[in-house]
C-alpha cells in the first residue's frame, strides 16, 4: 500500500510551460504529497515563478536547482530522488500537463514488483500557446474538439485522450509500443529505484530514462503499460540540446547494461551521497 506520493519533474528555463504543468497538478483528484522540481540550471525567472505558484496553488513545491553546465538531467533527477520522502515516485517533465486523474491512475495501477510506463499526447506549438490556466482547471485542454479548434490535426492517436473504462484497458493491452521507463510519464517504488542506484550520471539526452528501466528489468522488476490510462499532454519546444556524440555514448552504455545484465549503475545516487560526506 502506498503511504506517500512524490512527483519528480524536470525543467530548464521554461517557466511558462512549467506553470501550466504545475496547474495541472493543482487540480488532481488525488493530490501528491510533494512535487520536487528538478531544475537543471534555470535562471531566476524559474525560481520566481515557482515561488509564485507555491502561493497560488498551495502545493508543496520543492525546488532543487543545480548550476547550468550542459544537459545534466540525470544528475538533477538523482538529487531530487535523494530529497524525496514518498515511498512511491511519479516522474514527468515540466512541459507535460497532467489530466486531473493522472496521479490517481498511477496509484490505482501501482503494484509491488512493477514500474508503470505511460506516454504523452504531443501538441503543436500553436495549440501549446493557446492553453491557459483556466482551460487546464476546467479540463478543456484535454478535449479533442477544443484542441482541434486551436491548431491540432486529429489523428488515430487522439483515442489516447478519449479512451475510458474497458477501452482504456484494451488499448493498453493491444498497443505495439513496449512498456519502457519514459521520463515524461513513469512511476515506481522508491526502494526499487534506490536499489538500482537511480539514473546514470554519465548520460545526457537520448535514452537516459530508458536505461534505468532496463536495469530494473534486469533485476526482475516488470513493467505495466498505462499509456491509455495516465494521460498528459506535451507542450511543444525546441531541442537544441541534442548531441550526436552524447547519443552514441548513451547507446554504448545501454548496450552494456543489456548485454551484461547490469542491475545497478556505479555512476548514480551513491556518487552524490559519497561526495556530500567528503
Amino acid at each position: 500500500m502506498i503511504k506517500k506520493i512524490s512527483i519528480i519533474l524536470s525543467t530548464y528555463n521554461s517557466p511558462d510551460w512549467l506553470e501550466k504543468t504545475i496547474f495541472g497538478f493543482s487540480c488532481q483528484t488525488i493530490k501528491p504529497n510533494e512535487i520536487l522540481i528538478a531544475d537543471d540550471g534555470s535562471d531566476d525567472a524559474t525560481r520566481s515563478r515557482i515561488n509564485q505558484l507555491r502561493d497560488e496553488t498551495g502545493l508543496n513545491l520543492i525546488h532543487i536547482w543545480q548550476e547550468d553546465n550542459g544537459f545534466r538531467k540525470t544528475l538533477i533527477l538523482n538529487k531530487a530522488i535523494i530529497q524525496s520522502t514518498g515511498d512511491y515516485l511519479i516522474f514527468t517533465d515540466g512541459d507535460c500537463i497532467p489530466r486531473d486523474d493522472f496521479v490517481s491512475k498511477h496509484i490505482d495501477k501501482a503494484k509491488p514488483g512493477y514500474f508503470l510506463s505511460g506516454g504523452y499526447f504531443k501538441l503543436p506549438m500553436e495549440t501549446s500557446l493557446s492553453i491557459n490556466n483556466d482551460q487546464i482547471l476546467s479540463g478543456k485542454c484535454f478535449e479533442i474538439e477544443w484542441l482541434k479548434k486551436h491548431g491540432l490535426k486529429a489523428t488515430y492517436k487522439s483515442t489516447k485522450l478519449s479512451a475510458q473504462g474497458w477501452r482504456e484497458s484494451v488499448f493498453n493491452t493491444l498497443t505495439p509500443t513496449k512498456a519502457t521507463w519514459n521520463g515524461h510519464n513513469a512511476s515506481g517504488w522508491r526502494s526499487d529505484i534506490l536499489k538500482a542506484n537511480g539514473f546514470d550520471n554519465r548520460m545526457q539526452y537520448g535514452g537516459e530514462d530508458r536505461e534505468l528501466g532496463e536495469r530494473l528489468f534486469n533485476s526482475g522488476i516488470k513493467a505495466k503499460q498505462i499509456r491509455y490510462s495516465a494521460i498528459c499532454i506535451h507542450l511543444d519546444h525546441d531541442r537544441g540540446y541534442i548531441n550526436q556524440e552524447a547519443l552514441n555514448r548513451n547507446l554504448q552504455i545501454r548496450n552494456h547494461t543489456r548485454q551484461k545484465r547490469i542491475t545497478r549503475t556505479n555512476f548514480g545516487i551513491s556518487e552524490l551521497t559519497i561526495n556530500s560526506e567528503k
